[in-house]
């Protein structure tokens, strides 16, 4: 066990956070009354972003070892990912108890105790009949500065010549006038207003379509995608299946990109919420803080609102369905039913949306609960109910870091694709995309390593709980 702890430790230190996992589970399988093998195989579960794993053996770990004080850190740190902040304050005032001297403590116990006064303090005088942000902020009356160079919305529509524009701003690290940021926000608003929940996509037979996966503010990986496959346009269209933004320090210029292109070309380029389009998200991995530092607290606001409307999942051709997370976690839902998905709302802690957000494929038949804490994991057997019940050929979905940035599973029926190559500028993964035509719908995947971005390390704007996710 001893050996296979080392290994484990080894991988770890490399940020090899899979086979960390896999040796820290051969120890466990010889050891499994350690508490420090299940502490340790926790922090690699935290890595990885599965939170419910970690919570499960952060929990063992207490349990073979009440005086462990790691395994109290560890909890606190997969309670405070899942957003359940005052479980974690309980155990970071366990470690204070135990240990009264510890700095490092008290300040997590402390930062964690003000995230849930200022959590109640803005329940408490929420107004659930307030007027939406759009009836309250009068952007058009908002001056542009003379010696503002970026780009600007004349006319009072997108441009080609705006959205190009804008690209070559933030490539040259600048930034758009908030009166234009609030007006493609407020006018991509009303146009996913007026979209269902799933959205049928028709492609020509030998029409290009490409699907992007997880992005995660990382912009110029971003436009390195448009390098290698061409920009949006009428003939080349686009779905991006949602984590736009948090962990990569470029969220705001990612956003704003896809933006633009959605509402230049609103039915050629598509776009899918994730996880990540949330703001407890937001709250913890970055993208609230990058808004608030790059603009203000109200257009964090807004985000929400229109993050709120983003769709849920595409149909293409009626054959393939693309959602961001996975399936269900009971059988017979239909394409009906996620049409009739009210998805105006953050996203559920069960149910059809917490599904489509959050769930994963696993190897094995059936379901099991979600090592992300979050969703569930399904088998190749409930893929091929789903399919054969609503008469698909296969579901492309994101969500994971793959080493190769895409993934075929369950008999080829379960397609995972993430663009973000070398992921939080850690993970060594290759990014990939898929282009099919409409005729054999036959995807094929390019793939690519991540190019040079300015020194701003990711999570730069992550709020300053995140730390308490790191020992």
């Amino acid at each position: 066990a001893e050996v296979f702890k080392e290994i484990a430790n080894d991988h770890f230190k490399k940020q090899h956070y899979n086979e960390a996992l896999e040796f820290y589970s051969k120890a466990i399988e010889c050891n499994p009354n350690n508490a420090v093998f299940f502490a340790n195989r926790s922090f690699a579960y935290l890595k990885l972003e599965s939170y419910g794993g970690a919570l499960e053996d952060a929990t063992k770990a207490i349990e073979l070892d009440r005086l462990y004080i790691k395994g109290y850190y560890r909890r606190a740190a997969a309670y405070m990912a899942l957003g359940k902040y005052k479980l974690a304050l309980r155990d970071y005032e366990a470690v204070v108890k135990a240990c009264p001297n510890s700095q490092d403590a008290k300040i997590k116990r402390n930062e964690c105790h003000k995230l849930i006064t200022r959590l109640a303090f803005e329940k408490a005088i929420a107004d659930d009949n307030r007027k939406s942000l759009e009836e309250t902020i009068d952007y058009e009356s908002i001056a542009v500065e003379d010696d503002y160079k970026g780009p600007a919305i004349v006319g009072g529509k997108i441009t080609e010549e705006f959205v190009y524009q804008l690209i070559d701003t933030y490539k040259a690290e600048g930034k758009l006038h908030r009166k234009y940021a609030y007006k493609i926000l407020f006018d991509v608003k009303k146009l996913f207003l007026k979209m269902p929940s799933l959205v049928d996509v028709v492609i020509e037979d030998n029409e290009k379509f490409t699907v992007c996966g997880d992005i995660h503010g990382q912009f110029y990986d971003l436009m390195n995608i448009f390098q290698l496959n061409g920009f949006p346009s009428p003939t080349n269209p686009y779905l991006f299946n949602g984590d736009f933004v948090d962990r990569g320090s470029f969220s705001v210029e990612c956003i704003f990109t896809l933006f633009a292109f959605k509402l230049l070309y609103p039915d050629k380029f598509f776009m899918s919420r994730g996880n990540h389009e949330s703001q407890t998200m937001n709250q913890m991995y970055g993208f609230e803080g990058e808004v608030k530092a790059k603009y203000s607290g109200p257009m964090v606001e807004v985000f929400t609102e229109v993050y709120n409307l983003l769709p849920l999942a595409h149909c293409l051709n009626k054959r393939v369905l693309v959602m961001h997370g996975g399936l269900f976690s009971k059988d017979g839902v239909t394409l009906d039913d996620i049409r009739s998905i009210e998805r105006n709302q953050q996203p559920p802690e069960e149910g059809l949306m917490c599904d489509l957000l959050w769930s994963d494929p696993q190897p094995a038949e059936g379901r099991s609960p979600s090592k992300r804490g979050v969703g569930i994991q399904f088998g190749p057997d409930i893929t091929k109910a789903f399919l054969k019940d609503n008469n698909l050929d296969y579901i492309i979905r994101s969500h994971e870091v793959k080493p190769d940035g895409y993934e075929e599973g369950h008999d080829g029926k379960c397609i995972t694709v993430f663009s973000a190559p070398n992921y939080c500028d850690t993970m060594g993964n290759k990014g990939a995309f898929i282009t099919l035509n409409g005729k054999t719908l036959k995807p094929e995947y390019t793939t690519y390593e991540a190019v040079p971005h300015p020194n701003v390390k990711p999570m730069a704007y992550a709020n300053s709980l995140f730390n308490l996710l790191s020992f």
